[in-house]
C-alpha cells in the first residue's frame, strides 16, 4: 500500500519484533514508490503501538508465576517496551538509508501511542502519558485521560530516559519466563479478532438499515 502512494496507520502493534517489520515494511514502501516514480511526500504514515494492554496482558502472566521477583514487574512492561520502540524508531529512521528517502521528501512513519488509558486502577491514570512525551510522536487519549492529565499530568520529555533501564527490565521479564514476542502475538491475535467482530457488526447494521430503507 506504501509503494502505492496510500497513507496508512498500521494498527495493533504489541511487540518490538512486529514493529520492526513494521518499519521495514515502510521504508521498502517508500523505495519501490520513489522506484516507479511516485512522490514520497505525499505518503503520511503512524505505527500505531498499544500500550496498557501489554501491561494487562503481562502482569496476568507475572501472578500465574507469583514469585516475589516476578510480582515486582508488574506494571513496567508496557512503559519499558515504549520505550525501546522509539530507540528503535530513532534508529531506524536515521543513517544513509533514510536520509536518501528523506533527500526525496520522505516522511518518518511517527509512533503512535495507543491504548493508553489505564486499565488497572491501581496504576496512576496518567501512567502512559506522562512517561511517552518526545518529538515524532503521536497519543490518542480517551476524553478521561485528557481531562485527567490536564489536572495533574506532568509535561516533560519524557520518552527517551531511562532507555538502559528499560532493556533491563526486558532482561527481567524473559528471566523469569516472560516471552514478550508470545505476548505480542497473543495480543495481536484477540485485537485483530475484537476488530474482525466489529467490523461485521457495522456491516450487519448497515444491512439492516438497508433492508428497512428498501421496504419503505
Amino acid at each position: 500500500m506504501i509503494a502505492e502512494g496510500r497513507s496508512i496507520n498500521i494498527t495493533l502493534i504489541f511487540s518490538l519484533t512486529r514493529y520492526a517489520q513494521v518499519i521495514e515494511a515502510y521504508l521498502s514502501g517508500l523505495e519501490a514508490l520513489i522506484g516507479s516514480g511516485g512522490d514520497p511526500s505525499r505518503v503520511h504514515s503512524v505505527a500505531s503501538f498499544f500500550v496498557s494492554r501489554v501491561d494487562t496482558e503481562v502482569d496476568q502472566r507475572l501472578e500465574a508465576i507469583g514469585t516475589g521477583e516476578a510480582l515486582g514487574l508488574r506494571g513496567k512492561a508496557a512503559l519499558a517496551q515504549a520505550k525501546l520502540a522509539y530507540r528503535l524508531f530513532r534508529e531506524r529512521f536515521s543513517g544513509e538509508r533514510w536520509e536518501r528517502l528523506a533527500g526525496l521528501g520522505a516522511r518518518p512513519q511517527r509512533p503512535l501511542w495507543a491504548s493508553t488509558s489505564t486499565k488497572n486502577a491501581a496504576y496512576p491514570d496518567t501512567l502512559y502519558v506522562d512517561e511517552l512525551i518526545g518529538p515524532d510522536t503521536v497519543n490518542t487519549l480517551p476524553e478521561p485521560t485528557i481531562a485527567a492529565f490536564e489536572d495533574h499530568g506532568s509535561l516533560a520529555r519524557t520518552i527517551d530516559t531511562g532507555v538502559d533501564q528499560a532493556a533491563e527490565l526486558m532482561r527481567r521479564l524473559a528471566a523469569v519466563g516472560i516471552d514478550m514476542d508470545d505476548v505480542g502475538v497473543t495480543l495481536e491475535d484477540n485485537g485483530v479478532a475484537g476488530f474482525h467482530e466489529s467490523f461485521q457488526h457495522v456491516l450487519a447494521s448497515l444491512d439492516a438499515k438497508a433492508r428497512q430503507l428498501s421496504r419503505r
